[in-house]
């Protein structure tokens, strides 16, 4: 199989003992990488070599530095966009990128991929995709983000009488229509419920919501705009939106997030995400500041926003009746079909 040899690192292995597919070798002294390595001669005739991956370097940048903005490269040469996407979107997701711009060499194809799963400046024109990378790197790359202080503490069950059982309700519903799917065995998303000002009961970053039973969700303190407590666990990355949004919204303390497709008929109003990456403080000022109320009958009523690409926010009081939330959610969202499915 042809391959690029800076993907791997190995050695040069001579025929004397042992064998590869009925041939005899041993382990030879020269290497492959290295300028300072032996070089292999042409008098001794063909060798053979023996390759493995080579780790990345990329993955450890931003293991203890998040301030770092990372933006990462992906090649793929004759992959489907499909196969593209997804090897760009695990280097990201691997390595903590915040951005990743992948492209194939056979195909021409280009693409910006995001945390939040979106493909941006999808073109075979190069200094277009570039151009549109190096905007959203600039724009992203000012944005705040509030740091999570991890402290002892257990989660707390999804069955837990703290957890309102509407929320509840209309979680299961989004789990049951296959809203929440996972990627490296987790799922993107959030949802949490408003416990008390400056306390609230969200879901754990790099879990897969559709073992709630199991998962449960950790409980956050918010001691100022930019730092929380959070008991046993990391938060979802969206905790920052919550936060502002319970902040902004006094009279609603249930949201869920989806990483869902809009109707074409919804009336729900639609943002941008493109500047904005997701549990930044700028991110959480567009959801806020975009939701838009709606009536659900029975004298109530939930608010609600789309992220382009990046799914929908519906925010709701627990006394709202949960299954006007999850009727409003299927007349206007296709629960299903996930942001980044290429349907």
């Amino acid at each position: 199989m042809a391959a690029a040899l800076c993907d791997f690192e190995g050695f040069v292995v001579a025929p004397s003992d042992g064998q590869i597919g009925g041939i005899s070798y041993a382990r030879g002294a020269s290497t492959l990488s290295g300028k300072s390595q032996p070089r292999m001669k042409t008098d001794d005739g063909e060798a053979l070599i023996r390759l493995r991956p080579a780790q990345k370097v990329i993955g450890r940048i931003r293991e203890n530095r998040k301030d770092i903005f990372l933006v990462g490269f992906k090649t793929t040469a004759g992959d489907s966009p499909e196969d593209q996407y997804v090897a760009g979107l695990t280097l990201l997701k691997k390595s903590s990128c915040n951005l990743v711009l992948a492209n194939d060499v056979h195909t021409r194809l280009n693409m910006v991929i995001t945390p939040e799963r979106a493909r941006y400046h999808e073109t075979t024109n190069r200094k277009e995709a570039i151009r549109g990378l190096v905007e959203m790197a600039v724009a992203r790359s000012k944005l705040r983000f509030t740091r999570s202080t991890i402290v002892p503490g257990g989660p707390v069950p999804w069955q837990s009488d703290e957890v309102p059982s509407s929320l509840r309700a209309v979680v299961d519903h989004c789990i049951r229509r296959g809203a929440y799917r996972p990627f490296l065995g987790s799922t993107v998303g959030h949802f949490a419920v408003k416990v008390r000002d400056g306390e609230f009961l969200t879901s754990r970053r790099k879990t897969d919501f559709n073992s709630l039973q199991d998962v449960g969700l950790v409980r956050v303190l918010s001691d100022g705009d930019d730092s929380v407590t959070a008991f046993g666990s990391r938060p979802s990355v969206g905790g920052q939106s919550q936060r502002i949004v319970f902040a902004e919204h006094p009279d609603a303390d249930c949201i869920v997030h989806a990483h869902v497709r809009i109707r074409p008929d919804s009336p729900v109003p639609i943002r941008s995400q493109r500047e904005y990456e997701c549990g930044s403080h700028e991110c959480g000022q567009n959801t806020s500041s975009g939701l838009q109320k709606f009536d659900v009958g029975g004298g109530q009523y939930v608010y609600a926003v789309m992220l382009d690409r990046h799914g929908p926010n519906v925010v709701f009081h627990r006394s709202v009746d949960p299954d006007r939330v999850c009727a409003f959610l299927d007349r206007n969202f296709t629960l299903a079909d996930p942001t980044d499915s290429f349907a």
